[in-house]
């Protein structure tokens, strides 16, 4: 037996009767300032034998009304002043309908909340990380203005995270000054024709400033706090720019190109390649490195498209020398001299931070209103016994290779490291990725894991899942740890592919006190601001996403807020973020995968469309894959897509779109695709969705309609 079911039902029974009960005796008809009147003798010399009695009869009417919502407050608290006095009345409304208020907390709390966070949770984040910060502010603004509805305030403050204490108090102290007014009326009673003329509008309007109160504490607050995270640094009098860009990655690029494009004076300062590791160690070359792999398959496997035998013959070096060629085609677009032409001054050296306005690179000192710190990561390398002297390889120094290794292990199976181990298993290699997970692809769907290990495996990569590294053994074998016991890997290079840390060392980021999270990473505020509120911090150095456009996503933000703030902010919006591994097949997601609605207690409606069923895909040979999305029961709203195939990331394009503007499989389904392309398996996708959901009831009746007119 479900319990809390139960008692949720019993809950709401007691509730509704109690309401039903009210109405029914007409209640109402006693809380008028006609009847007020009236039994006022009687019932002030009733209080003045029976103090006691009277104020606990009149807080627990008070408590029981206040807990119901129900019609009446005002009236019974202006009698609270004309039967016990300002102090007295005071007193026992205060603590009556706080009281009573929050038992509607906690009913509402208790019979709402879990299944509301359940279900709009991902929506609701934003809130409620907004009311565990500053709760206690809003709820005061709110309570301080009496135009908002009693119920409304405990109703929607219960579906929040705010704690029941916090709830309380802060809800007495925000009643109070409203309270007063309404008790000292009723000590005055004979003028009060109405509840109205107690709240003239210009006591309104007062109520309305008070109600800002809290938000001006707020800001004061935070002023304060600024002043204290500045204490010991002198701000200079003027500045040499608008914006100071440590890093000329993918954030700090785009945060200069948003300050030059502006007409702010920018200076841009990277200590290596213009560029960062995109264009140079990360995904351009792995890319051109992938397709130069593809063809080497694609030529192996010329029988699935009717070619007997195609040759292709392999020379490592030249692989690399396209490489080059390709980083080399792409890097005028990240060159000093267009950054210059811009306006943007690019400064080459190590930018160390000397305060919180100024930056110190190679003895020359910097001042700025705004520093923007863009400063990457780097490989994640274990500290893991006999690894220093094996020459490990990382996504950084692999592009230094002149042979194609004989025999390489990659130690992670995630994107990275499949990535690569397909593509040097296709060029020539033996490859065996190591991963600890049970699956590849560890925060993918399993079933993203098993798919792309079957064609790993078809490429002659050993894939050896649920393996823990202990050590390297003589600079020339992996020895895991599986099931209990000990197996050895032998490799003639050891490529380390654990994802990648924070760079945040060598930056005098803990000489003036910028805060790191547990993660390692810069703390940044939804503005991209650190604890300094004129630093702010974008790309890898920032998190939670490692991707080149997330990084550019972050960067918009936090160039736009150090330039205009505190005139006008922008937080970054998380709601809706891609990525693709561009492996074969490709694994491309936006939003919840199946895995995490799971870990998150979301219901989520699953439609599946097998690529086995695409034209295009069988056309071309690889029809393999599917389109999972995930919306939510019933409805056609999309909550999450992970796309399985060959082309998987370009037709995440459109489920992007979709989700970002609010467009549900519905709209998608009426969009005319071009037939054949990859693309139509959206459509499709969205057609198998809709006839898991078809209006079963008016097709019967159309069933019924068309027989009609038949005859």
């Amino acid at each position: 037996m479900n319990y809390s079911l139960v008692l949720r039902l019993i809950v709401i029974a007691i509730f509704f009767s109690a309401v039903a009960l009210f109405f029914a005796l007409d209640v109402g008809q006693y809380l008028t300032l006609g009847n007020l009147r009236e039994q006022r003798e009687n019932l002030r010399a009733f209080t003045e034998d029976n103090l006691a009695l009277m104020v606990a009869g009149y807080m627990g009417v008070y408590v029981l009304m206040a807990a119901l919502s129900v019609p009446g407050a005002a009236v019974l608290t202006i009698a609270g002043g004309a039967l016990f006095g300002v102090l007295l009345g005071t007193v026992a409304v205060s603590f009556a309908s706080t009281i009573g208020a929050t038992l509607v907390f906690l009913a509402a709390r208790f019979l709402f909340r879990d299944s509301i966070q359940k279900r709009f949770g991902k929506r609701l984040r934003t809130i409620n990380e907004g009311v565990e910060r500053d709760g206690a502010f809003y709820l005061l603004a709110l309570r301080l203005v009496p135009a908002f509805p009693f119920w409304m305030i405990n109703l929607v403050m219960a579906l929040t995270p705010i704690r029941t204490w916090t709830y309380y108090w802060v809800s007495q102290l925000g009643m109070l000054p409203a309270t007063v007014v309404y008790v000292n009326a009723g000590t005055q009673l004979a003028q009060v024709e109405s509840t109205g003329d107690v709240l003239s509008p210009g006591l309104i309007g007062a109520f309305v400033l008070l109600g800002l109160l809290p938000l001006i504490l707020r800001w004061v607050l935070r002023f304060l706090a600024n002043r204290k995270v500045y204490r010991g640094h002198a701000r200079p009098r003027k500045f040499d720019y608008n914006l100071i860009v440590v890093g000329a990655g993918a954030a700090g690029l785009v945060s200069s190109y948003i300050g030059a494009t502006v007409n702010a004076r920018v200076a841009l300062i990277e200590k290596n390649q213009m560029g960062g590791d995109c264009l140079n160690t990360g995904c351009v070359p792995s890319k051109a490195l992938l397709r130069s792999a593809r063809l080497m398959a694609e030529a192996r496997d010329s029988r699935k498209y009717g070619i007997r035998k195609l040759s292709a013959e392999l020379d490592f070096g030249e692989v690399m020398a396209r490489i080059r060629q390709v980083i080399a085609r792409i890097e005028p677009h990240d060159s000093p001299e267009r950054y210059q032409a811009m306006g943007v001054d690019v400064i080459q050296g190590t930018a160390t931070l000397v305060s919180p306005w100024e930056v110190e690179v190679d003895g020359r000192r910097l001042s700025a209103r705004a520093i923007v710190l863009a400063t990457g990561a780097e490989p994640l390398v274990p500290e893991l016994p006999g690894l220093e002297p094996s020459g490990y390889l990382t996504s950084d120094t692999l592009w230094d290779l002149e042979e194609l290794p004989e025999h390489l292990v990659v130690l992670g199976g995630g994107p990275i490291g499949c990535e690569l181990a397909q593509a040097f298993a296709r060029l020539g290699s033996k490859v065996t990725v190591v991963e600890m997970s049970e699956h590849l692809l560890p925060r993918e769907d399993p079933e993203a894991g098993t798919l792309l290990a079957e064609h790993l495996q078809r490429d002659g990569v050993e894939v050896a899942a649920g393996h823990r590294a202990l050590l390297v053994e003589n600079g020339s074998s992996l020895v895991c740890s599986h099931n209990g016991e000990e197996v050895r890997f032998p490799f003639d290079r050891l490529l380390v592919a654990l994802g990648r840390r924070t760079r945040t060392s060598g930056y005098g980021l803990e000489r003036i006190g910028v805060t790191l999270d547990e993660q390692g990473r810069i703390q940044a505020d939804p503005l991209q601001r650190t604890n300094f509120p004129n630093i702010y911090v974008c790309g890898d150095a920032a998190g939670p996403y490692q991707f080149t456009h997330v990084a550019a996503h972050q960067a918009w933000t936090a160039a736009v807020n150090a330039l205009i703030s505190p005139f006008w902010t922008f937080r970054t919006d998380y709601r809706v973020i891609p990525w693709v591994t561009f492996t074969d097949p490709e694994v491309a997601r936006v939003g919840l995968n199946e895995q995490e609605a799971a870990e998150r207690g979301i219901e989520v409606e699953v439609t599946r469309y097998g690529l086995d069923d695409l034209d295009r895909a069988i056309a071309d040979s690889d029809d393999y894959g599917q389109v999972k999305v995930l919306t939510e029961p019933g409805k056609d709203r999309i909550l999450g897509v992970t796309l399985i195939g060959a082309h998987a990331g370009e037709m995440l394009a459109e489920f992007v779109l979709a989700m970002k503007h609010n467009l549900g499989l519905n709209k998608i389904l009426g969009t005319i695709h071009v037939y054949p392309t990859w693309a139509e398996a959206n459509k499709f996708a969205a057609g198998e969705w809709k006839k898991a959901n078809k209006p079963e009831a008016a097709l019967r009746w159309a069933r019924r309609f068309f027989a009609w007119r038949r005859g």
